[in-house]
């Protein structure tokens, strides 16, 4: 079994994480009525501290707007509640899970006598691609399409919307890669299964734009605000396939991956390993996190 930590937060208590249990009849585990959202706590020089906390949780909060789902905490009370969360269970990193979702009813879609619940789960969790973290890993251009914004919102990190995401991991991971690629139906690149991805091309910094069907990533945002501040090129444009294969280098980011580079899509080299924009990107963007830049430090809520 996995470590856990100690406490949950559901629905206005602190419970035990053995104790933290749902009905069979949860509406969000039939259809797929849940937002969530992914954040991660960091140790820093001054105590444990919240990447970007007041961001995720407005994206929450747009997120449920959008779904017409209800919420009675604001955005200042769950950064509260998460602080307390993580003084509970005495640690000074991990990931942090905040979901709300439509609990028991009876069978049907209609959503009129269901209730919403929310939860905040915290999870120990170290680097998405364990090793590979450093030295990159290798993408497929995965064959399942991303979901368009007249489908179902892409800019909402809604669970129904990740199954179209484990499709494409599963396809990827079974054919010896490491992660999935996801194109548009025009066949222009979108996200990975869980990421969203960047490329370099002569020195300049490209990412696709939000109607490619692109989450609005937090981490996506900081590494432009940080690039922007270094002086680096910053685009966003479509992008094309054989981009990817041909740029000088690609990465991916979210909060789970980080900044992790990219170093062979569909059995092609990209480079000559981590490049340099993406090794000095990784760089700055560990020391915001850690609490070693000033120019930063608004990114962080401080649990202490």
């Amino acid at each position: 079994m996995a470590k856990t930590l100690k406490k949950i937060w559901m629905d206005g208590k602190f419970v035990d994480w053995k104790a933290a249990n749902i009905h069979i009849m949860t509406h969000a585990l039939h259809y797929g009525t849940a937002i969530f959202e992914g954040m991660r706590c960091y140790e820093t020089i001054n105590g444990p501290a919240v990447f970007r906390m007041r961001d995720h949780y407005e994206r929450l909060h747009h997120g449920m707007k959008t779904y017409e789902f209800k919420i009675k905490y604001s955005v200042d009370q769950l950064r509260k509640i998460t602080k307390e969360l993580i003084r509970k269970n005495k640690v000074k990193s991990c990931y942090l899970r905040p979901i709300t979702y439509l609990g028991h009813t009876n069978i049907g879609i209609g959503l009129n006598k269901a209730s919403y619940n929310l939860a905040i789960v915290p999870v120990p969790f170290g680097k998405y691609f364990g090793s590979k973290f450093e030295k990159g890993i290798t993408c497929k251009i995965s064959s399942w399409k991303r979901i368009s914004a007249d489908i179902m919102s892409p800019h909402v990190k809604a669970s129904a919307n990740y199954l179209n995401s484990v499709l494409a991991k599963k396809e990827a991971m079974s054919s010896g890669f490491d992660e999935a690629i996801m194109l548009t139906e025009n066949g222009r690149v979108s996200d990975g299964s869980g990421e969203n991805i960047f490329i370099v091309d002569n020195g300049e910094l490209i990412t696709p734009p939000l109607h490619d069907g692109v989450l609005k990533g937090i981490t996506r945002q900081s590494i432009i605000e940080l690039a922007e501040e270094m002086s680096i090129p910053v685009r966003e444009r479509s992008i094309l396939r054989d981009e990817v294969y041909t740029a000088d280098e690609v990465f991916l980011t979210g909060t789970a991956a980080e900044v992790t580079p990219v170093i062979n899509i569909d059995r092609r080299k990209i480079g000559s390993g981590p490049g340099p924009l993406t090794i000095e990107l990784r760089s700055a963007f560990f020391n915001v996190v850690h609490g070693k830049d000033e120019r930063f430090e608004k990114w962080l809520d401080y649990v202490n």
